[in-house]
This record gives structure tokens, sequence and C-alpha cells, in this order.
């Protein structure tokens, strides 16, 4: 079960709060950004990132001289939401539309990823979440490029996750009106790949499909 704090604890549409920590982790590998949260002199900021997760940890990386990044790595507080849209929900009255979506919201503290070895796995494990065997294919990063990447990591004990899936909820004065009702499903299509220029004719076509299921569109 998801954490139950007074951080995490959903107010507004408190039917569609979902407990369970896998329904967390698939949002946070689907998603793959997060927008993150920090308070400056000048007043709070949120900033997209990419974010991708190991285990019961999600991950930023960045250059080392990122103001966010070097906001974080002071332990200062955060939160972290990451949200996938999922469509419109068209009602027969104005007040009734609303949305389908999966959501989740994040708190705590980054650490810094100090181990050379260990930063390396985290970033190698995004480049494989992403597309899967292509560290056998690619130069590695070296040592003066690590040094100039900081790498975050940040637990996931303290989180929420919300799905707004129902059907359309008209009010029942409003059933007779003859007004068309239902979904406008939206869906992130991947692929099919696209070669950069000047690239060999001799190199084959990877296969990265295995990563996106029924997203994968060749």
């Amino acid at each position: 079960m998801l954490s139950q704090t007074k951080r995490t604890q959903v107010r507004k549409g408190a039917h569609k709060a979902v407990q369970e920590p896998q329904v967390l982790f698939d949002i946070i590998d689907e998603c793959l950004v997060a927008h993150v949260a920090i308070q400056e002199a000048q007043g709070p900021v949120v900033i997209p990132m990419l974010a991708w997760r190991v285990g019961d940890f999600v991950y930023i990386h960045g250059a080392n001289n990122s103001r966010l990044l070097r906001t974080l790595r002071q332990a200062a507080q955060t939160c972290l939401t990451f949200t996938l849209f999922d469509g419109w929900v068209l009602a027969r009255s104005a007040f009734n539309h609303s949305a389908h979506y999966r959501s989740a919201v994040v708190f705590g503290q980054f650490e810094v990823i100090e181990d050379k070895a260990e930063k390396d796995r985290v970033l190698n494990h995004f480049v494989e979440q992403i597309a899967p065997g292509r560290t056998q294919a690619i130069r590695l990063s070296n040592p003066k490029e690590l040094a100039a990447t900081t790498v975050l990591r940040m637990p996931l004990n303290e989180a929420s996750v919300k799905i707004s899936n129902k059907d359309v909820g008209d009010d029942l004065a409003d059933l007779e009106l003859p007004v068309w009702a239902g979904f406008i499903p939206y869906r992130t299509v991947v692929g099919p790949l696209k070669a950069t220029a000047g690239l060999h004719a001799s190199i084959p076509t990877p296969d990265y499909s295995a990563a996106y299921g029924a997203r994968w569109e060749n």
C-alpha cells in the first residue's frame, strides 16, 4: 500500500485514489517526465525533467551547474508530479465534461549518487529502459562525462496516485437531451524509428518495441 500522510491524503476526488505501489511504478515508467518543484528566493519554480525508476527510487540527472540540481542536492524538500492524459469525457452538459487521466505526486528529498560505478549503472539503466539492448552497441560514458553529470535519486515512500477513468457522469435530468455523449480517447504512439542523416546504409535498424508494448507503431 502507498503511504498515508497528510501530504498524500487525496481529498478532492477521493474515489479516484489508488493505493497499489505498482500503479505508481507503471505511471512513472510510462511517463518518463517529472515536473519538479523547488523554492527559490524569487518564488516557487516547477521544471520538467526526464525521470526514470529503478526499484523503489526515482532518478533525475543533468549538468553539475543546473540550478535545479544544485538546489536539490542540498536535500531541499521537493514535490514531483507525473501525468498521463488519456482523453476527454464529453457529457450532455458543460458542467459535467471531464477527462480521463493517470497521475502521481511524490514528496521527499533527493540524494546525490556519488559512486561513479553506481552513477554509470543507473544512467545505463535509463538507456536500456527507452531502448532495450542499446548499451551493448553504443560507447558508454567515460570518466569525464560521468564527472560532469549529477545524478540524484529519491525514495518512492511518500506518494499519492489518482486515476480518472469513469463513464460520463451526466445528471439524470440531462439524460434525454438530444446531445452526443462519450469520449475522445488520447493515446501515445511510439515509432517507427527514423534514422539520422548520414547514417551508413549497412547499419541495421534495431528493434526497441519491447519497451513500449501496444504503443509501438511500425
